[in-house]
């Protein structure tokens, strides 16, 4: 059995704790204030990740930290806590001995034009992709120096029950449940992997069990394959509702414009090279080591849309 410390309990939190609890290991989950609901057989700790002294002792007595936090979609916001919250966790699990298993995204790698490796080297562009990859950096030098035991766990756009970030679940299956055309925010025609919460959570599981020669780098979790558009997702989550496919994209063009007016719209300009082309994972190096078998997207599409439906006559 295992002691587990959870930083954040959102979706991937949320499925991680639960996977980890099921199994019967000790959970803690922690964040700022306590959830609405907590998974059966889970501990809360009250604690904010910027504070020092809280993080170190959410850190103490236990075997592994996972890093699931996600905070507001704001750059400046992300340049005060990012940096701030991974010195307090390699602090808390130097001190501690946990080990720190990060749950990544894929903005560390910025514009690319061929499928994701975890060979790519660390971006410089924008604000969001370069702040990543400077924490990426803080974790990777605190394992090369032998102080904390530390690895990413990366993940595409995620979807599933209940992820309420997600393009896929909230402009796509919840308005089609609404009796609306789904909403792409971006060219819904290249194709794009996309990462279900379950397979995220089992992946993390996957590295907070492995031996620590899978520490001190970068994996990605597999996604369903083959790789398909948002259109083509839409489509079949339409035809698994019953209704039309009925599919609004947002012009690109006024992308930029409608950033002059919305601090949220001129965030996601940046990040613009995860829709303007083909944007592809490859998660080879992860299916050698530890499996291959992610859920297949009709599986999560029905899940993601049960949940909703429960969701919207509850």
């Amino acid at each position: 059995m295992h002691s587990i410390s959870i930083f954040g309990y959102g979706a991937v939190g949320r499925e991680t704790a639960k996977s980890f609890a099921r199994r019967g290991d000790a959970v803690r989950v922690v964040q700022r204030s306590h959830p609405p609901a907590l998974e059966s057989g889970c501990s809360f700790l009250a604690a904010d990740s910027t504070d020092r002294d809280a993080t170190l002792r959410a850190c103490a007595n236990v075997d592994a930290v996972v890093c699931a936090l996600g905070f507001p979609y704001d750059s400046e916001l992300w340049a005060r806590v990012w940096p701030q919250t991974m010195a307090n966790l390699l602090d808390g699990c130097a001190a501690s001995g946990a080990r720190l298993v990060f749950a990544d995204n894929l903005y560390p790698y910025g514009p690319q034009t061929s499928p994701l490796t975890e060979e790519m080297p660390l971006t410089s562009y924008g604000r969001k992709p370069a702040l990543r990859a400077e924490i990426t950096r803080m974790w990777k030098t605190a394992h090369d120096a032998g102080r904390v035991r530390s690895v990413a766990v990366r993940a595409s756009d995620f979807y599933g029950p209940d992820a309420p970030t997600s393009v896929i679940a909230t402009f796509g299956i919840a308005r089609l449940l609404a009796g609306k055309p789904a909403l792409a925010p971006y060219n819904p025609d290249y194709t794009h992997d996309f990462t279900y919460v379950p397979d995220f959570a089992r992946a993390l599981v996957s590295l907070t069990d492995a031996p620590d020669d899978a520490y001190g780098q970068a994996w990605h979790v597999p996604n369903a394959h083959p790789t398909r558009t948002l259109r083509e997702v839409l489509t079949l989550a339409a035809s698994l509702i019953g209704v039309a496919p009925r599919i609004t994209a947002l012009p690109q063009f006024l992308v930029p414009i409608l950033g002059l007016f919305s601090k949220e719209t001129a965030e996601i300009v940046e990040m613009r090279f995860q829709w303007d082309r083909p944007y592809v994972v490859d998660s080879s190096k992860f299916a050698a080591r530890f499996w291959n078998d992610p859920t297949p997207l009709e599986e999560g599409l029905r899940e993601t849309i049960a949940f909703y439906r429960n969701a919207s006559s509850a």
